[in-house]
């Protein structure tokens, strides 16, 4: 991925004669545990568009795999996702995916960005084993201190 990031950044600035920072952040990665959790960051990135307001739902951008995923779309320029393609290739599964997908959808509205900031993805103990054998937090913190409560919020 660095080389493809470099390369293309090289690229465009030439052509356009731009100068200063090209992307925004750094390249992630993150540590998963189980193919449950790979599945699960699968999703995350078929809600990307919808996350930024791109569409209401994730069927409706047309550079995801969402569709051939959910719906049996075919698609040539869209590997089979290993996980998915080990569960089944009825219906069933498709709708199960797309509730899955719901769900996820779900959780990381509630979620607000944690995900973000995650390096490491899973299970209560693998994130501490992980996280205490490469002395790493499961959740980049964020930055400065932390607000504080207001008085009414104390009471609740």
């Amino acid at each position: 991925m660095k080389g493809i990031n470099l390369s293309y950044a090289q690229y465009f600035k030439k052509k356009y004669k731009y100068t200063g920072h090209f992307w925004q952040d750094r390249f992630k990665s993150i540590i998963i545990s189980k193919d449950e959790y790979l599945l699960a960051c699968g999703s995350y990135v078929e809600l990307n568009p919808v996350r930024a307001g791109m569409v209401k739902d994730p069927k409706d951008y047309p550079w995801s795999s969402y569709k051939a995923n959910a719906y049996g779309g075919e698609d040539n320029l869209i590997d089979k996702h290993i996980i998915y393609a080990k569960l089944s290739t009825d219906e069933t599964v498709r709708k199960e995916y797309r509730a899955f997908v719901q769900q996820m959808q779900r959780k990381h509205e509630s979620m607000r960005g944690e995900m973000d900031r995650r390096t490491i993805y899973g299970g209560s103990e693998f994130i501490q084993r992980v996280g205490k054998r490469y002395k790493i937090d499961a959740v980049i913190k964020k930055r400065g201190r932390p607000k504080k409560e207001l008085p009414e919020e104390q009471n609740k």
